[in-house]
């Protein structure tokens, strides 16, 4: 069925120059589409250039018309939708923070072990725990420590890399 939502990642290599960040995501505001995650940083300070990496959902019809519209802004240069060019590798970093006392102190260490979270910052009544991995191991942390008293989560959002020798 074409009308089916999909979720893509994908990666533009840009300028790095004020304005640019603020055109692609206008393209996306005006035309109603929606990022669930953004991450941008410069990758070549010798070419001013920066990497967006973008996760975005729609039919097919929609990714085609948001890869298209992308590659066309002037301080684009390149354009990869890393869901369909091949395997990639996603991963997010996350802060969590924990009120707890007692064993709900040490059961929360004890999933942070097990997650392979560190414990960043710690008092007598907190943890800050720092998590890596994919959007869905973050959840499933995030979704254990709610009971023992999740009160603060920041994210960085997707980080995405195509594997393989080839450059984007």
């Amino acid at each position: 069925m074409t009308d089916t939502i999909e979720t893509h990642t994908m990666a533009a290599l840009v300028d790095n120059e004020a304005g640019v960040l603020a055109r692609v995501v206008g393209l996306f505001s005006g035309r109603g589409y929606n990022i669930e995650s953004l991450t941008v940083s410069e990758v070549d300070a010798d070419n001013n250039l920066s990497r967006i990496n973008i996760v975005t959902s729609g039919t097919p019809m929609v990714i085609e018309q948001i890869k298209a519209q992308l590659d066309r802004l002037v301080p684009v240069h390149r354009v990869a939708d890393l869901t369909v060019d091949g395997e990639h590798i996603e991963r997010e970093l996350a802060l969590l923070k924990v009120r707890c006392s007692g064993e709900k102190r040490v059961e929360s260490l004890r999933i942070a072990d097990i997650f392979k979270a560190k414990a960043v910052d710690a008092t007598d009544r907190s943890f800050v725990f720092e998590i890596t991995g994919s959007t869905s191991k973050i959840n499933a942390f995030a979704e254990l420590m709610e009971p023992l008293g999740l009160i603060d989560i920041s994210r960085t959002g997707i980080a995405a890399i195509s594997r393989g020798p080839d450059e984007l």
